[in-house]
């Protein structure tokens, strides 16, 4: 299951508190496999260190990256799972939406969550953020994820509201009825 949106739009928080509904589902932060020099060159990656291994059934092994030290890190596990969520900028494109069996986009205006995004990271971060800002529009400009997705997820006062995406089947859901019983 993918979980997709604009940097800052609450996509982390969101998988981590989807997974703890699924029963403590495992959770893949795309961050960990992009780095300074390939903010969206990661597909290979992740295709040969986490689905070719757990559509084997095996745990898979992916090199974290040290967004403060610029580096790759030490392999950590993967488990294979009935749900694996995997989240970040890009989890639906082009190339992973045949692995996924939905996909939710984190519906919030862009201008509003890079703001959130910078105000979360700090001036550390700063120059980052302009870099950022113009290569994830032309990420979504060239392979967007929005109208591929199942499900809209707006974050409200108490929790979310689910509503259907532009590949939806029309169910509509809100944070109060839960995920259909096929998740």
């Amino acid at each position: 299951m993918g979980v997709d949106g604009h940097a800052g739009s609450g996509k982390s928080t969101f998988a981590g508190r989807l997974a703890e509904a699924l029963g403590g589902a495992p959770v893949l932060h795309l961050d960990d496999l992009a780095c300074h020099d390939e903010l969206f060159s990661w597909t290979g990656r992740l295709r040969e260190q986490v689905i070719e291994p757990l559509a084997r059934a095996g745990t898979a092994h992916y090199t974290p990256y040290d967004w403060r030290e610029r580096r790759f890190t030490a392999p950590r596990p993967l488990p294979p799972a009935p749900v694996v969520v995997v989240e970040g900028v890009g989890a639906g494109r082009r190339a992973l939406r045949p692995h996924l069996a939905h996909l939710l986009w984190m519906e919030m205006p862009p201008a509003q969550a890079w703001a959130r995004g910078r105000e979360r990271d700090g001036a550390e971060q700063r120059e980052f953020w302009a870099g950022w800002v113009r290569a994830e529009r032309r990420h979504f400009a060239e392979d967007p994820s929005r109208p591929y997705a199942d499900l809209l997820v707006r974050q409200v006062a108490q929790g979310y509201d689910m509503l259907p995406g532009p590949a939806s089947d029309g169910r509509n859901l809100t944070h109060g009825d839960g995920p259909p019983a096929v998740w």
